[in-house]
């Protein structure tokens, strides 16, 4: 299996794929750290631009404790303030641009890293499975599930190398210039990367079954935009009511790609409370939020993934090579 996962690099690194993928990913991130500008005036932040877009310092308010004497940093003994309009988040107005940014950033990075690495890696299952190759690869002392299984583990450990230096440098670059560490942002990595995993569960599948790369990669995009109508608000109450169960149904099951790019990746890498967040824009009742209900687009879509992949190398398995 570990011979399959060299060979699966080698030939990334022969379709110059794998070059590609770090030059794309290194152009986002000095393009970001060339857009990102501070003003600072006598030591203060006065002003923030990115992209061109100014945003000025906002106005905050001391948090106060329940007897109204100020809240102090215990570092440096300073009073902690927050902004007064919006969420509480980062105690100054430097932090709260650089979250609000990293949120952007990070939901932008979700579908620019995994449509990478999809169209980078979508044809090296359905190379796997044409007459010639597979016949060669089978006739090996492996079993069928360890031929189809190294070459998977080659494409997750390419696409994950690529979204941590994706991530990770946008990360390094947003918190050197700005002085704001947030570790947390790291966190988006892994949702990303599970959500690649997911989509390259229906690419495995349809590569198994048509031995086509490109019918596969047309199918792939195919759901992702299912699951981008699937996601408009009060879809429910705009179709016929003959057909709610079957649009219930297909949102149900489907992955929720919008979902987890928009709400869980923002709120992850920010730090926030996601989970009260996410049950309030879903329309919860009120209470505790439940880190279970903010997390189920993700294990969902997970589980659909996980589906996929076992339909695939039942397939792979059951086929005459």
């Amino acid at each position: 299996m570990t011979g399959l996962l060299l060979l699966t690099l080698r030939e990334l690194r022969a379709r110059r794929v794998v070059v590609g993928l770090f030059v794309v990913a290194t152009a986002v991130w000095l393009t970001l750290a060339l857009a990102l500008q501070l003003d600072v005036v006598d030591g203060s932040l006065a002003g923030v631009r990115l992209f061109g877009i100014e945003e000025g310092v906002v106005e905050t308010a001391p948090v106060l404790n329940e007897d109204g004497t100020p809240v102090l940093d215990p570092e440096t003994g300073e009073p902690v303030v927050r902004p007064t309009d919006g969420p509480p988040v980062g105690s100054n107005p430097l932090e709260q641009f650089v979250f609000g940014a990293e949120a952007f950033v990070s939901g932008a990075a979700y579908w620019v890293g995994i449509l990478l690495c999809l169209f980078a890696t979508g044809g090296l299952v359905a190379s796997l499975v044409e007459p010639g190759q597979a016949d060669l690869l089978v006739s090996k002392p492996l079993s069928r599930s360890a031929v189809l299984g190294g070459r998977l583990a080659g494409v997750a450990l390419v696409a994950f190398a690529l979204l941590t230096y994706l991530l990770g440098a946008v990360w390094l670059v947003m918190s050197v210039k700005t002085g704001v560490w947030n570790p947390r942002f790291l966190l988006a990595i892994g949702a990303v990367f599970a959500m690649f995993a997911v989509l390259y569960g229906v690419v495995t599948l349809v590569s198994v079954w048509s031995g086509s790369g490109a019918l596969a990669l047309i199918v792939t995009l195919g759901l992702v935009f299912a699951t981008l109508v699937l996601a408009i608000p009060n879809l429910f109450l705009s179709v016929d009511p003959a057909v709610r169960p079957l649009v219930e149904g297909l949102y149900t099951v489907l992955p929720r790609f919008p979902n987890v790019g928009s709400r869980l990746v923002p709120f992850l890498a920010t730090g926030t409370d996601f989970a009260a967040q996410a049950m309030a824009e879903d329309g919860a009742q009120p209470g505790p939020p439940s880190l279970v209900a903010a997390l189920t687009p993700l294990l969902s879509s997970v589980a659909f993934g996980a589906a996929c992949y076992g339909g695939a190398f039942y397939l792979f398995n059951r086929r005459d090579y």
